[in-house]
């Protein structure tokens, strides 16, 4: 028991930061898709986050800590 307890604190918590992006934000990737095109939209988040290239409608569903890595930026922020 002594041991588990050592290990959760060397390990922490995850820390939880506000993302920079919101639903119907348009995004820029990393690396463009296929089509050519570069700008993706946020349409749904949750776990996954699902984007569409405004190039050619594609849909991609990928995990958010996925997401997080590939994002270059934000080029478009969708304020209500």
């Amino acid at each position: 028991m002594i041991k588990c307890d050592k290990k959760r604190r060397k390990q922490g918590g995850a820390k939880m930061t506000q993302p920079m992006y919101e639903l119907h934000d348009v995004v820029e990737m990393k690396k463009p898709h296929a089509c050519g095109q570069n700008n993706w939209e946020i349409i749904r988040m949750g776990a996954d986050i699902r984007i569409k290239c405004l190039g050619c409608g594609q849909l991609v569903l990928m995990p958010r800590r996925e997401f997080n890595r590939k994002i270059k930026k934000v080029l478009e922020s969708n304020e209500n």
